[in-house]
């Protein structure tokens, strides 16, 4: 199926039912007086998270979704049925947007979790209730009020503990199908990833984290060059990133320092926290170079970038370097973030 990961749909709630004027009507019971009952309330429109959705484009062929009515009231004090809600399964991940206004409605973030959007309409009163004693045959009843009407921007993001950076070619799609059971592409040409991938990587004793790896970006990504930008808002949620850097460019262009700036620069005109976020040097491919060539040019680069977060180095052909990765990786996403940190901390009463 077909990655999509924006949709806008039409989502209607029900009416609600109108109230009704009756008055009752039985042998050997004159003037029986007013008994028009209640409608019912119209149905609301909800989204539910769903793990075994991965795209939105199911809703590039149905934009309108509309929820039932209430049904009118009824003589003999009879209430309308509720209009049943319509729940719109989505993809976990999924963040909801008025397309009118701008304003973020919610979020759609675990299995199972209901975020309403549009709320159904309330019911009209029947005429039982406007009896007085002056007014013994009230002839008024009021109508249901419409449902909530909306346009949604839908965008999915995927959840991920971990991303991949780098331009194309870096061998993202090489290290994700080596360490996780992720099955993506794997070419010598540029652009082989069209759309993120996600894998999840075991490390034993039911410990496991989520990679995603997006198509690599090129210099001018943010003027829409090669694939554009649209996919990094899928690192918007991971708690760390991993930079990957080809130590063997055939491209002499392609050095590694001004690989690593071109990303860098990239990441500054999308803006948000994206440049701020943690992010870890993968130099690959390193089975293309002799051991000691590598380890000058590792260092080289070093110096030059002034580096000082994490480095590592491997291959993905030979496998060399990608259990310490890995195991950095689930020693570092165990760790509590600094927020949690401050939440778990002990209260000290002497601490000013």
């Amino acid at each position: 199926m077909k990655f999509v990961d924006e949709a806008s749909i039409r989502v209607e709630a029900g009416d609600g039912g109108n109230g009704c004027v009756s008055f009752r009507r039985e042998k050997f019971i004159p003037k029986g007086g007013p008994d028009g009952g209640d409608g019912g309330d119209g149905g609301s429109v909800w989204l539910v998270g769903d793990e075994g959705l991965n795209t939105l484009a199911d809703f590039r062929h149905q934009r309108l979704h509309r929820a039932e009515r209430g049904q009118n009231g009824m003589g003999r004090q009879r209430t309308g049925r509720k209009g049943a809600d319509l729940e719109i399964r989505v993809p976990v991940g999924t963040r909801v947007f008025d397309e009118e206004t701008g304003e973020l409605i919610g979020e759609v973030l675990e299995q199972g979790q209901r975020l309403l959007v549009a709320r159904g309409g309330r019911h009209g009163l029947g005429n039982i209730h406007f009896k007085s004693s002056t007014n013994r045959a009230p002839r008024q009843a009021t109508p249901g009020t419409p449902g909530e009407r909306r346009t949604l921007q839908l965008e999915l993001i995927v959840l991920a503990d971990v991303g991949l950076l780098g331009l194309p070619n870096a061998g993202k799609s090489s290290l994700i199908s080596r360490i996780s059971h992720a099955r993506p592409r794997v070419a010598d040409y540029p652009f082989t990833t069209l759309y993120p991938n996600l894998g999840v990587v075991q490390l034993g004793e039911g410990r496991s984290f989520v990679v995603a790896d997006i198509p690599g970006l090129i210099g001018g990504a943010a003027e829409g060059a090669g694939l554009g930008i649209q996919f990094l808002k899928h690192l918007a949620r991971t708690r760390l990133l991993l930079h990957l850097v080809d130590m063997a460019p055939p491209d002499p262009d392609q050095a590694p320092a001004k690989a690593v700036r071109t990303i860098e620069a990239e990441l500054a005109k999308y803006g948000g926290d994206l440049s701020a976020k943690e992010r870890w040097l993968v130099l690959t491919k390193k089975d293309l170079l002799p051991a000691d060539e590598f380890a000058a040019a590792q260092r080289a680069l070093v110096d030059e970038l002034q580096w000082q977060g994490p480095v590592f180095a491997i291959s993905s052909a030979t496998g060399e370097g990608l259990e310490a990765l890995v195991q950095a990786l689930g020693e570092r996403l165990a760790a509590p973030q600094p927020q949690e940190a401050a939440e778990e901390a002990p209260y000290d009463p002497l601490a000013g």
